[in-house]
């Protein structure tokens, strides 16, 4: 049985103000794994007046300081990736396999990419007698997802080291394990007393209480557009910046001359990695109404290959929802899209077979879904693909832009200009050509209700720093 009973402020681990705590639970099992304690007012205070006393000297840290603090996290990092990895399977339920080669490795990925971008960053520009610095902006407050909650822990603690900015962190209550191990990885690399702290608790009281603290200065937050809402409101009174990575629903352009099998077949499997618990999840498939049936009887078969089951096993490729509330809200969107009148193609509501215990869902795919459907225009957060029909491109791109989100989108083409062309017209942050690969160096964030701001690599620093302009620096 895990326990975290204590925050870390100021460069220790520090009893809470009032000791309440919340079960941890493995989604795996639905049973208890730990406990971990409930923070409130009174401790984000404490941590903020660490890390406001901490950013008086650690704005002030030169490059090359910064630069070995970096370096120091990213070999204390590395020491743990097995360690990493294995929390996340316990505290989320992502497959072992999944774990070791995605999860636990983008928080390294994160960390070398800041330090990466740092060696070169201009943080100032001299025009004529002016000179316009780049300057941290504060302290920050960060609230972090249960969906990858490492990548998202380290995509703003990397970049606000770099920058000189202090932090805050509250790790979700539903996954703090890896946070935890992390905050060790901090301790062990030596992070200055007060520039890094970790405080425990839930939204509604550690969550506000940051949002609208007066000595925070900047909000960075991951999770659902309701929240990111209310951190926003929180902050207003105080006017500070706000960068927010939000909800999506992301659409998958298949034009009429794609290679239907390859592309549908991969576009499924991937709408169920990590269980569709994904922000840029692709989860709307449009493909040419007269190919409705064909793209669905390819989604069936890829779906029915997915191994669902314990986490821990080497062939499992799809484990639990990440907790108990998420897996009730899919099993009823999954029941609303049925009543809607979308046509079944496998899975649906209910546990798979051999998987009583635990928030196991199964692997689903919905044909013949409209526009106006439930299922395509609110984020399931779990592996539910729906397949919509349009009749020419047009038609598509204006489905795929009919969204209040904005995060990702996809287009698959034979002709990669065509292709190009679809998605200088698609209203996402980002958008996959032909199935491209990630790139952790490029911008992630999205329009509209996705959110704004930026994060990873070197367009992550932006948020973290104010603009001075200094006249006659060089007169």
């Amino acid at each position: 049985m895990r326990q975290l009973y204590k925050h870390y402020i100021g460069g220790q681990w520090v009893e809470p103000t009032e000791f309440g705590t919340r079960d941890l639970i493995n989604p795996a099992t639905a049973k208890k794994s730990g406990e971990m304690i409930l923070g409130n007012a009174a401790d984000v205070d404490k941590a903020v007046a660490a890390a406001r006393e901490a950013f008086e000297s650690f704005a002030f840290s030169s490059r090359e300081e910064r630069l070995e603090l970096l370096n120091a996290i990213i070999a204390e990092y590395k020491k743990r990736m097995a360690d990493m990895a294995e929390v996340i399977t316990l505290e989320m339920g992502a497959p072992k396999t999944l774990a070791e080669r995605a999860h636990a490795p983008s928080g390294l990925g994160h960390l070398m990419t800041a330090a990466r971008v740092l060696e070169n960053y201009e943080f100032h520009e001299d025009r004529g007698p002016t000179r316009i610095a780049k300057e941290p902006i504060g302290v920050v407050g960060m609230i972090t997802p249960w969906n990858w909650p490492i990548n998202q822990i380290t995509c703003k603690v990397a970049p606000a080291i770099a920058t000189g900015c202090t932090m805050v962190l509250k790790p979700s209550e539903v996954a703090p394990y890896s946070a935890q191990l992390f905050t060790e990885i901090m301790d062990a690399a030596g992070v200055p007393k007060g520039v890094y702290n970790l405080v425990y608790g839930e939204g509604p009281s550690v969550g506000e209480a940051m949002s609208a603290h007066p000595g925070i200065d900047m909000m960075s937050v991951t999770g659902s557009t309701r929240m990111g809402a209310a951190v926003q409101a929180a902050s207003a009174p105080t006017i500070k910046r706000v960068a927010q990575e939000l909800g999506g629903k992301s659409a998958n352009i298949i034009l009429d001359d794609a290679n239907l099998e390859e592309v549908v077949a991969r576009e499924t499997l991937s709408a169920m990695r990590n269980t569709g618990q994904t922000c840029t999840l692709l989860s709307r498939m449009l493909v040419p109404k007269d190919r409705m049936d064909e793209a669905a009887a390819i989604a069936h078969q890829a779906a029915s290959s997915v191994v669902t089951g314990d986490p821990t096993k080497e062939e499992t490729t799809m484990g639990p929802i990440a907790h108990g509330q998420q897996f009730e809200k899919v099993g009823v969107m999954m029941q609303e899209a049925i009543d809607e009148g979308a046509r079944l193609v496998v899975g649906g509501p209910g546990r798979p077979e051999g998987c009583e215990e635990g928030f196991f869902v199964k692997p689903t795919v919905f044909a013949d879904v409209t526009p106006d459907m439930m299922i395509a225009r609110e984020e399931v957060f779990g592996p539910v693909l729906s397949i919509i029909g349009y009749d020419t491109e047009e038609d598509a791109i204006r489905i795929a832009n009919d969204s209040i989100y904005g995060l990702s989108g996809a287009v698959y083409s034979a002709d990669v200009e065509r292709a190009r062309k679809v998605a200088a017209r698609m209203r996402t942050g980002m958008v996959y050509i032909n199935g491209a690969a990630g790139d952790i160096s490029a911008p992630f964030g999205g329009y509209k209700q996705s959110g704004n701001g930026r994060e990873w690599g070197d367009h992550a620093f932006a948020d973290f720093l104010e603009v001075k302009s200094i006249l006659g620096y060089n007169a």
